[in-house]
């Protein structure tokens, strides 16, 4: 089974899109959209200090009628962040995502940001490996050969 690394190999863009905390609600939102993107990673000084996802504006700034235009992305972001290392399964990481119910995952080596991982990447993935599987074992039942 793949890995993190993989999967982020695989990625079109392994951008990772993110905003400072004194940021406005409103331009990460911008941002998410422009992008097509549904978290975007907080950072201060070249380090990974939260999360805000589209979840995060639902539930923080729409339903307690906060404003966008005034809040800042540190009202609203998710502070305690988990991340994986590029060497963790994909298993391990659905786990984690389920468990802890998030759906985007940063990814550091070495103290260092080098991408971001989303439930949707795992999915596709994991479906892609399995395709694969099934297309081995048709071609082994039917005596075909590689």
């Amino acid at each position: 089974m793949k890995n993190v690394r993989d999967i982020l190999r695989s990625k079109p863009s392994a951008y990772v899109y993110s905003v400072r905390p004194d940021s406005k609600v409103l331009d990460a939102i911008k941002l998410m959209s422009e992008k097509g993107v549904g978290a975007l990673l907080v950072t201060e000084n070249d380090k990974v200090v939260g999360v805000i996802s589209e979840r995060d504006y639902a539930r923080k700034v729409v339903l307690m009628a906060r404003s966008s235009h005034q809040a800042e992305v540190r009202e609203i972001m998710t502070a305690d962040v988990i991340s994986v290392d590029p060497t963790q399964s994909m298993e391990s990481c659905m786990e984690l995502m389920t468990e802890k119910r998030i759906r985007h995952l940063p990814v550091i080596e070495n103290d260092e940001l080098i991408g971001m991982i989303s439930i949707g990447d795992l999915v596709k993935n994991i479906i892609s490996d399995q395709k694969f599987m099934i297309e081995q074992l048709q071609q082994y039942i039917r005596g075909e050969t590689a």
